[in-house]
């Protein structure tokens, strides 16, 4: 068959590790035998960002912004053992960071379900998208210790002159005190994240807080959501046939575990930091979790897997032995990534050929053919692959595929 035309181009951004052996399998065996495919290439591998001074993860998010599609591998944030590891010349910041303070944005972790692979939550036939608002709250507070009695004062100081003074507490003796904040543009711009998400699944949008006790505070959150519900999504949602609605946090919470998924939860700061590692571990496992950063227009994406580098297989791999490395999360980034290119062209084919090979990677398992990570979770009888024979079952499975493609 001749090869799809990829209209647009795609940033590639390598990373690290077991997950840059795999980045080459996949670009190499799954994605250019089928598509004719510009890809505008960064090497974000730890001593290139060094080599750099961290300007090559800058370039790569410009990139982005400029293009509206990436797919990014796993890469290494440093700590003081990988400074010494690699020789670097400082402790260079997180490349996710780095890109998401540039695109601004929302990070939604996705799971991959496959029926054979048993879950905590037995009921999650269908994925969870948990949303977090990654800015403000107790993530840029400013904590204290009270060290005797007296009196907690909360000011606010206006440009305008006008000034805001509440009494927050009398402390009779030692505590503790914080004062935290948020933006109603960046309370704005989550909002039109999530909604844009739900619309292009076609899920059900839910935004949790505790309005109830934090009345301006949570019930801020309430208010711009509904605001920008109301005079940007409400007639496309109703096209789609999906709702939105603002749910106690502890109300959803319930709620979720009841449910069975497709459905998209948007969570604050820290309720999102505890709920994505919630819903992750009760899908079973995070080899088979997809992360997407997604611009509040709708009209930028960043697709990754949401797991590591995978170091100790790594270290295996250099000493010449066979690995059993989950290569799926990796490989929807690739697909996540054509899915919005394929919408954002209007290029149907592009969008199907990353269906298929989704697919081709769930049935793949279903099938019984799978990595240790996976048949663990299953069971001690489950047989397993290493990383090459399951990564070469994918690639046949896809050619066979493909050969009906029609």
């Amino acid at each position: 068959m001749a090869k799809i035309k990829v209209k647009n181009p795609i940033v590639e951004i390598d990373g690290d590790e077991m997950t840059r052996i795999i980045w080459v399998w996949i670009r190499e065996r799954l994605i250019k035998p089928y598509l004719d495919i510009q890809l505008d290439y960064y090497d974000l591998g730890v001593e290139h960002r060094d080599a750099t001074d961290d300007q090559v993860t800058i370039d790569s998010a410009l990139a982005t912004q400029k293009h509206g599609v990436a797919v990014k591998c796993a890469t290494i944030t440093p700590d003081e053992q990988r400074v010494t590891e690699f020789g670097l010349k400082k402790m260079w910041k997180s490349p996710n960071g780095t890109i998401r303070n540039i695109l601004g944005g929302t990070i939604f972790r996705e799971p991959i379900v496959i029926k054979n692979v048993p879950r905590l939550i037995p009921g999650w036939t269908h994925p969870i998208v948990v949303g977090r608002h990654a800015f403000g709250d107790q993530y840029r507070a400013t904590d204290f210790l009270v060290p005797g009695p007296g009196k907690l004062r909360l000011v606010f100081e206006g440009d305008d002159g006008a000034t805001i003074d509440r009494e927050v507490f009398q402390f009779p003796s030692a505590g503790v005190a914080m004062a935290m904040y948020n933006l109603d543009d960046s309370i704005r711009d989550f909002a039109r994240a999530s909604m844009h998400y739900g619309l292009n699944l076609k899920w059900p949008v839910y935004l949790s807080t505790k309005n109830t006790i934090l009345k301006a505070y949570d019930g801020r959150f309430k208010d711009l959501f509904a605001e920008v519900f109301e005079s940007e999504f409400k007639d496309k949602f109703k096209e789609a046939g999906i709702v939105y609605e603002h749910r106690l946090i502890d109300d959803m919470v319930a709620s979720a575990l009841k449910w069975n998924g497709e459905f998209v939860w948007a969570c604050k700061n820290y309720d999102g930091d505890v709920q994505s590692d919630q819903v992750a571990q009760g899908f079973g496992s995070l080899g088979l979790m997809t992360s997407i950063l997604l611009t509040p227009d709708g009209k930028t994406v960043e697709a990754e897997a949401a797991h590591g580098t995978v170091t100790r297989h790594f270290r295996m791999h250099e000493q010449g032995k066979a690995t059993s490395t989950n290569p799926i999360a990796s490989i929807f980034a690739w697909t996540g990534g054509l899915k919005y290119r394929g919408k954002f062209d209007d290029t149907p084919d592009v969008t199907k050929f990353a269906e298929t090979l989704e697919r081709v990677c769930v049935q793949t398992v279903e099938n019984g053919h799978m990595t240790k990570d996976l048949a663990i979770l299953i069971g001690p009888d489950q047989p397993w692959m290493t990383t090459e024979q399951f990564f070469e079952q994918v690639r046949s499975n896809l050619e066979a595929e493909m050969a009906n493609w029609a």
